[in-house]
């Protein structure tokens, strides 16, 4: 017998995280060990009047790729993944790892040039993906069960379906109204912050200031992540000073760097160091201009998700943590600025506030010890 809460997270993804409606073209990305949740979606789909295009991803395409890529085929962009990214309505992209270390052994410049490569493709998402953009582009990822991350997060398979399915409210009768309630709930702390100007940050071996004056701070409610939880903003370019150590590692294309202090001046990093992977850190932030650059902060709400599970999709989420991205940002975050940090790579970072975490917001202390304040 199927899993029910497999249908009711496809019913939450189609009506409410990409608002399917009649004409849509929606198009799903899943690899074959996600086929349950991808059939589903594609049924959704076809009830709310769109028009559903399958694309499945072997698992192992990335591990041969990089076995066997030349140099023009590592720099190269898809025009077929440009030609969906300009014209499909909705894009619905589900992962599901039976092996989260694939790409362990890989030269981690092979994966910086694939991620510059990216840029174009980014640039579509950047433009049409938020909400309210011109001709915009509805998207959501999620994650499927599979014992692969559920042996990342040291859980048994039941243990981690339980895990996805309550953090994403499919255990719940109306998952969609309880969005809604979150998005109320973070709504406050939205308005608040999108009246400040300076923010500081303070913690273990971590003093960081910046500015996000003029910047909009976006309420993450289930629309373009399932599960969401978070608020998030970009600080201003040129206006970031200070150092902070994150605490959880930073995992890139299944890569774990440990224990990241990056310290900044003019919103710059000038050093970085991690006690493991520092030189793949050093390579990501060598990417391009906007890889030396934050262009995320956020505040992790989701309370419902209480461990570390060395998947960004939910770690980031942790309620009582922060994270931040170097990289690319958000055009939802632009506000009155006049330009937004542009990169091939948007990269997040996770650090625990729940042990003497405090954020001041123009010099009010708003958030301490994991906890909001106002």
């Amino acid at each position: 017998m199927a899993d029910p809460r497999i249908e009711k997270l496809a019913k939450l993804v189609v009506n409410y995280s990409v608002r399917c409606k009649k004409g849509d073209q929606i198009l799903v990305r899943a690899p074959p060990a996600a086929e349950p949740l991808a059939l589903e979606m594609y049924r959704e789909i076809l009830r709310a009047g769109g028009h559903p295009i399958m694309s499945v991803n072997f698992e192992r395409t990335q591990e041969i790729f990089y076995e066997e890529a030349k140099d023009h085929q590592l720099d190269h962009t898809s025009p077929y993944s440009k030609f969906l990214y300009e014209n499909m309505n909705g894009l619905i992209g589900i992962s599901a790892d039976s092996n989260t270390r694939a790409l362990s052994s890989v030269d981690s410049k092979k994966i910086a040039r694939t991620s510059a490569a990216s840029m174009p493709l980014r640039k579509i998402m950047m433009s049409r993906g938020y909400v309210g953009a011109k001709n915009e582009l509805k998207w959501c990822g999620l994650a499927y069960p599979t014992n692969g991350l559920a042996q990342e997060a040291s859980m048994s398979l039941t243990e981690y379906e339980n895990f996805v399915y309550s953090a994403c409210l499919v255990d719940k009768k109306d998952p969609i109204a309880e969005w809604k309630k979150v998005s109320k709930s973070q709504e406050s702390m939205v308005k608040y912050l999108n009246k400040v100007d300076k923010l500081e940050f303070y913690g273990e071996d971590t003093e960081l200031k910046m500015s996000v004056k003029g910047k909009v701070w976006v309420n993450s409610n289930g629309k373009h992540n399932m599960p969401s939880g978070e608020v998030f903003s970009a600080p201003r370019l040129n206006q970031v000073e200070g150092h902070i150590r994150f605490t959880y590692p930073g995992i890139y294309s299944g890569k774990e760097i440990e224990d990241i202090t990056l310290e900044f001046k003019k919103g710059k990093v000038v050093k970085a160091k991690a006690e493991k992977g520092e030189d793949l850190l050093k390579s990501l932030l060598a990417i391009d201009d906007g890889a030396k650059r934050l262009g995320e902060v956020a505040i992790g709400t989701n309370t419902g998700i209480k461990q570390f599970t060395k998947k960004i999709l939910f770690d980031e989420k942790l309620g009582g943590t922060i994270h931040m991205a170097i990289g690319a940002e958000y055009m939802d975050c632009k506000g009155t600025a006049k330009t937004i940090n542009k990169s091939a790579i948007h990269w997040d970072i996770i650090k625990d506030m729940k042990t003497g975490g405090e954020i001041y917001a123009d010099g009010i202390l708003v958030y301490k010890n994991g906890k909001w304040l106002k």
